[in-house]
């Protein structure tokens, strides 16, 4: 039996062997849900009916009658009416100011083709204002259903956007989040022309005439962010302040609405940081952040014992990690592979990060408790992190439980595979990834590279790796309900299934949301199931997930999220 950490008012009880319910007790809850079916996460008591809640733990969790002598007239109660309970969701691996920001500027990820993405473009130049950017996110050349005309290699090429856009700089970053198409004069803004070299770790896609096209990928978008960070400075710094806070509020709403109550923020500098912290002390976020921090080595190694933050404000906020990018995306072109892409021979995909930065961020890490996070999705990204772990493990032997993780963790070579167990390495993945992406990464690996390492979460967990979940928001919808889906199905919009012996239990699915999001934070012991002295973050939902058709998980519906016993009612 786990012994859970327990509330210092509730010491002086004698727990009864097998149960969560104190012998005796006085005391009376804030909050009770009855008649529900409760999936703890816990497995020596897997469900129950009915739990208490008071200053934002679990204090009691049993049937009905168990928990009824710690009603009393002041305690709120909620009738489940028999609906599903289950432990608030942790989305491991999203971008959370990225998704504030989604929220304000144009969502290509539903427009069935480029003709649709003009379209919207026209609109919005109406309503901009001269010199104004007009920013977007969210298309996908792979899943329109017609190519661009005109276009080269499936992609669009400017010129057509570029006519009808003469005084506002345009940036659609594409939905991975690793290429972006920009007009002519968001080009001139960025100092960018024929004679423009690649960057390392970049590359200028360009015509036979040797003239960019309007896609950049990798490093070679930089100049563009620095030209919109130069447009936005033009505001007064409370101006911008002022927005930043509006988008992430809106992100919090976002999350509350889909039931998740901590989020693993992938990749914040350390003014966002600030932010949060100025956020949570007025009380303005909900959703607990766990923050990898994304800065170089030079101001890490200025800055990382300032930062080292656990816990704070009521367990809503933890810095403990540190992001780093090792190569890009599959649908971009610019994974790290071993062997070259099916769909481009001349091609492995690029290194985004030198070997030696990311050897010196793991020394920087593991002499400051720091875990490392690193973006991999190519096989050749996952080997060479894999090694740069296993390198650091060796030379700190007494450095245990570092937890460190590979995010993404797309594609694997089988070799590569039992070593996410063996040197416990957390493969963060966003099973939402494989359906989305599943139609077209066949084309970029071939059909035996793709059988063997893409997305392989059955192979992963056989090996004794722990899976957490995620949605990488805003490449994807922030939507669990979606990618729980995609776990227990691997099915594609075509109704195709993406090699179905890789696929989850429902069980695993949901593990991967709850008690694996906790303990990849380092949280395990205080959120991802519901157990006696554990955080109350819980959320309530339309149907039962472990026994609806698996067809019907996207249609479930969240009806409170509830974050340390503080209840937001959403339907």
């Amino acid at each position: 039996m786990n012994i859970w950490k327990i509330p210092m008012c509730l010491s002086i009880f004698i727990l009864a062997i097998g149960t969560q319910i104190p012998l005796y007790s006085e005391i009376h809850a804030d909050l009770v849900l009855i008649n529900g079916k409760i999936i703890t996460m816990e497995d020596n008591a897997p469900f129950a009916e009915s739990l208490a809640i008071k200053n934002g733990k679990i204090i009691a969790i049993g049937s009905n009658s168990q928990i009824k002598p710690f009603i009393s007239k002041e305690t709120r109660i909620i009738d489940l009416e028999g609906k599903t309970a289950m432990p608030g969701l942790i989305d491991s691996h999203g971008h959370f100011g990225g998704l504030g920001e989604s929220l304000v500027k144009l969502d290509l990820r539903t427009a069935k083709n480029w003709d649709e993405i003009i379209s919207m473009i026209k609109n919005a130049v109406k309503k901009a204002k001269p010199g104004e950017w007009i920013l977007g996110r969210g298309w996908h050349q792979e899943k329109w259903d017609k190519p661009p005309s005109p276009g080269l290699d499936g992609l669009p090429i400017h010129d057509p956007v570029s006519e009808l856009t003469p005084n506002n700089p345009v940036f659609l970053e594409h939905a991975s989040g690793h290429s972006v198409f920009v007009n002519k004069r968001a080009m001139e803004l960025a100092q960018i022309d024929a004679k423009t070299p690649n960057p390392e770790g970049g590359e200028i896609i360009k015509n036979k005439s040797g003239q960019p096209i309007g896609i950049f990928l990798e490093n070679a978008m930089i100049p563009f962010d620095n030209a919109i960070n130069r447009y936005r400075l033009q505001q007064s710094p409370s101006q911008i302040k002022e927005q930043k806070i509006k988008e992430l509020m809106l992100a919090d709403q976002a999350c509350l609405q889909n039931g998740i109550t901590s989020f693993h923020d992938a990749g914040s500098s350390f003014q966002t940081i600030d932010l949060y912290r100025e956020l949570f002390q007025q009380k303005k976020l909900n959703v607990r952040l766990n923050v990898m921090i994304s800065e170089s080595n030079e101001a890490l190694s200025k800055k990382i014992s300032q930062y080292r933050l656990i816990g704070l404000y009521d367990n809503h906020l933890t810095v403990r990690s540190i992001k780093r990018l090792i190569d890009g995306a599959l649908g971009s072109h610019s994974a790290w592979l071993l062997q070259p892409y099916d769909s481009l021979p001349g091609s492995t995909g690029l290194n985004t990060e030198s070997i030696q930065n990311m050897k010196e961020t793991a020394q920087l890490a593991i002499e400051n408790g720091f875990q490392v996070c690193t973006h991999a999705i190519g096989d050749r990204a996952n080997r060479e992190t894999l090694n740069i772990y296993e390198e650091a493990f060796k030379a700190h032997p007494d450095k245990t439980d570092l937890r460190w993780r590979i995010e993404h963790a797309q594609h694997i070579d089988s070799i590569d595979i039992p070593r996410f167990g063996k040197l416990h390495i957390i493969a963060a993945m966003q099973t939402i990834h494989c359906t989305s992406d599943g139609p077209w990464v066949i084309k970029r690996l071939g059909e035996k590279r793709s059988k063997e390492g893409a997305y392989p979460w059955r192979k992963l967990i056989d090996s004794q790796a722990i899976i957490c979940n995620g949605t990488d928001v805003p490449v994807e919808s922030v939507d669990p309900m979606a990618n729980i889906y995609a776990a227990v199905t691997r099915k594609m919009k075509d109704g195709k299934v993406f090699f179905g012996e890789q696929c989850m239990t429902r069980l695993e699915a949901l593990r991967s949301y709850t008690i694996n999001g906790a303990y990849a934070s380092f949280e395990e012991n205080i959120k991802g199931s519901l157990a006696l002295g554990k955080l109350a973050d819980i959320i309530v939902i339309s149907k039962d997930i472990l026994t609806v058709p698996a067809e019907e998980i996207p249609q479930i519906k969240v009806l409170y999220t509830i974050i340390g016993g503080v209840v937001h009612q959403i339907r």
